[in-house]
């Protein structure tokens, strides 16, 4: 049986992102980014709105180009999937759990400002986008047979 692991965030850095390598050379980053909702609440009536901050992690060329460009309040779009783990509180003694978020893609969004090149406007551009290779190059579907409706099923699945 086939099985998902897919997250997709758009939101804000809350932070810059820490960049640093292992002993094989390999680059990591870490960035938290904030997601919000709005909801009406049930007792007042008024517009609430919730944060969730997440946890991401890049790996290899994509940690080096998000710390090279991604900053401190900025709004990037992530491609991932979820990873479960637990730590030994030191002060506590308590098992915690912990989520994160492994990120195969990263795209930048909003105005060029503070990215440096010819055109600092800030006039709401998009930054390109910043993504990892993929693992394996994605087979296209192989071309219909026949033109019209001559090979599709007449039972509607519904």
């Amino acid at each position: 049986m086939a099985s998902v692991n897919k997250v997709i965030l758009l939101g804000n850095c809350g932070r810059d992102p820490e960049v640093r390598y292992l002993p094989s050379g390999q680059a990591v980053a870490n960035v938290s980014i904030a997601t919000s909702t709005r909801r009406k609440d049930k007792n007042s009536g008024e517009m609430v709105e919730e944060t969730q901050w997440h946890r991401i992690t890049f790996y290899d060329r994509l940690a080096e180009i998000a710390g090279e460009y991604v900053k401190k309040g900025r709004p990037i779009y992530v491609e991932g999937r979820l990873k479960y783990g637990s730590y030994t509180d030191k002060t506590t003694g308590q098992e915690k759990a912990t989520v994160d978020i492994i990120a195969t893609e990263l795209q930048l969004l909003g105005g060029r400002e503070g990215m440096g090149g010819p055109s600092e406007d800030g006039g709401g551009s998009r930054a390109p986008a910043r993504s990892a290779p993929a693992a394996a190059p994605r087979a296209s579907a192989p071309a219909p047979a026949k033109s019209g409706f001559d090979d599709m099923d007449d039972d509607i699945p519904f």
